[in-house]
This record gives C-alpha cells, sequence and structure tokens, in this order.
C-alpha cells in the first residue's frame, strides 16, 4: 500500500485528515504515533523534525506530506475522490481553504491552547492565556454561528476540507468551551457533521483514547 499516515485517532488535526481519507475511500495503512514513547517520538522525528501529526507518506511517490491542509491538497492532486474535497472553481477553492484556515487558526488551535494548559502543573499554568483564548473561540462561535444559519455544510452544499476541519476543532471546543445552548446553528452544524459516516467512523476509532482527553 502506497500511503501510510501517520496520526493518532485521538489528535485533531490527524481526525481532519483522516475524514478525508474516509470520505473518498483512499486506501491508506494508519501507523499510530504515540509519542510519550521515546523511540516511537524519535523515530516520527526522523521523518519530520518538526514533530506534530498528522505526516502522510507516499511510497510510490517517494514523498513525506506534513501538515494537515496540504495533506488534504496533496490527495485532492494525486488521489482524487468522488467526494472533490476542493472545488475546482478557483474563487470557490479560495473561500474554502480561508474556511479550513479559520477552523484551524480561530477554533482548534485556541481549544489546544485550553487543553495544553490543563496538561500543565497547577504551578504552571497561564489563567491570562486561557482567557484569552477563550475570548477568541467566543468570537469564532458568534461568526460560525452566523455563517451556518442557512447551510448544509461549511460552503453551503458541498462537503469540503474546510468541514473536514470543521469536526475536530468544533467537537473538541465543545468541550472546553461549551457553545451548545449559546450558538444554536453551530450546534446543529456539528450535530449533521458527527452523524456523516467518515466522521462517525473517526469518532468511533478515538473512542477507546476518550479517557485521555483532559476533562
Amino acid at each position: 500500500m502506497s500511503l501510510t499516515l501517520h496520526c493518532h485517532p485521538l489528535a485533531a488535526f490527524a481526525q481532519k485528515v483522516l475524514i478525508a481519507l474516509y470520505e473518498n475511500g483512499t486506501p491508506f495503512r494508519p501507523h499510530i504515533v504515540d509519542l510519550g514513547d521515546p523511540a516511537a517520538n524519535a523515530a516520527f522525528k526522523r521523518l519530520w523534525p518538526i514533530g506534530k501529526m498528522p505526516v502522510l507518506r507516499d511510497d510510490a511517490r517517494d514523498r513525506t506530506v506534513p501538515e494537515s491542509s496540504i495533506i488534504i491538497e496533496y490527495l485532492a492532486q494525486h488521489y482524487p475522490g468522488a467526494t472533490a474535497l476542493l472545488p475546482a472553481d478557483p474563487d470557490l477553492a479560495l473561500a474554502t481553504r480561508l474556511r479550513d484556515r479559520f477552523y484551524d487558526h480561530y477554533v482548534a488551535y485556541p481549544m489546544q491552547r485550553i487543553v495544553a494548559n490543563r496538561l500543565r502543573p497547577s504551578d504552571g499554568r497561564d489563567p491570562i492565556g486561557v482567557a484569552e483564548a477563550q475570548a477568541q473561540l467566543r468570537t469564532a462561535y458568534d461568526v460560525i454561528d452566523q455563517q451556518t444559519a442557512d447551510t448544509t455544510w461549511a460552503m453551503g452544499d458541498m462537503f469540503t476540507m474546510a468541514d473536514c476541519a470543521a469536526l475536530p476543532a468544533l467537537y473538541y471546543a465543545n468541550e472546553v468551551l461549551p457553545f451548545r445552548s449559546s450558538h444554536r446553528h453551530a450546534a446543529s452544524y456539528l450535530d449533521r457533521l458527527t452523524q456523516r459516516p467518515a466522521v462517525a467512523r473517526v469518532l468511533a476509532e478515538a473512542e477507546p483514547y476518550r479517557h485521555l482527553f483532559p476533562r
């Protein structure tokens, strides 16, 4: 099998790529990376010195591809499927990339900032940083609630890479700063996402590791 995804089922950005792979039934081999294991960590950093998951290895093309958005675009270019996760129209493609970046930068990253703070020793926590992250999430929730008021997916009727980014970002963000009671359109959008078969599969695969998420 040509494609190997180095990932972990619980990692938000790995889930983003897994959704894209499952959406199009793209054949690949998952390789679960345990960054807590020194040998596995060292081996992964030989593949990608930055040490951030996921990383796609394509043996057939002798390519190592990091970064979730780049991986999805790489798959769309070299291993396209029935679902065009990046629209062919240049303007729609640009708008899709913007939504993808929005979910990564303004939902996933502040969510991870809060999670990282929970994992720190009590004397090393950053309440100011957490407050800043929460404020950014609230602003993002307002934007998403408006955007999803009358659409099925992030880009309207098309399921795209923006939706792949949205699921893990919103799913985990709701764990650290719940929004269901305050942003009903965003909550309905998250519900639609979780009901999509590719997404449901990703969430099911993460379930055995869910206890590792700091609540």
